[in-house]
């Protein structure tokens, strides 16, 4: 199984193409890889929805047909825009990534912070000095 010529863009290396699940392999997703179980749950899952819906009388028996197919062509949309997504980021030039980065990283200890008393709960802030406890007077 050789399989068709997969552009270099592609994140599923072509020898462990066919260790995916069918689910993924018949949608020819390139850029969304679920696994095993969320394969199970994207269709499984939606046959169940559809039966219990249709069990319920909330849909016709149509939607154990029609929603399964829903679900994948939703997976094949995601797919399909995290394709443009990464294409679109290859095209963006060294030097803006750079700037981009730099633009974005935090800037410490720049910033002045005003004290506000009830920032901390149950603390009393003066700026008086406080006298020293009077100690009871043993004559007393």
């Amino acid at each position: 199984m050789t399989g068709a010529s997969r552009p270099a863009w592609a994140t599923i290396p072509v020898d462990e193409e066919r260790y995916r699940p069918l689910y993924a392999r018949l949608l020819g997703l390139r850029f969304v890889n679920p696994g095993g179980v969320l394969c199970f749950l994207f269709f499984e899952g939606a046959i169940a929805l559809a039966v219990l819906l249709a069990l319920a009388e909330l849909v016709s028996w149509w939607a154990v047909l029609v929603l399964p197919v829903v679900v994948a062509a939703m997976v094949k949309l995601n797919d399909m825009v995290a394709a443009i997504v990464v294409r679109s980021a290859a095209l963006v030039p060294e030097q803006e990534r750079d700037r981009f980065r730099r633009q974005m990283e935090p800037v410490v200890g720049r910033a002045r912070v005003e004290w506000v008393s009830h920032s901390v709960p149950g603390v009393v802030i003066t700026a008086d000095q406080v006298p020293p406890p009077r100690r009871a007077n043993p004559s007393d």
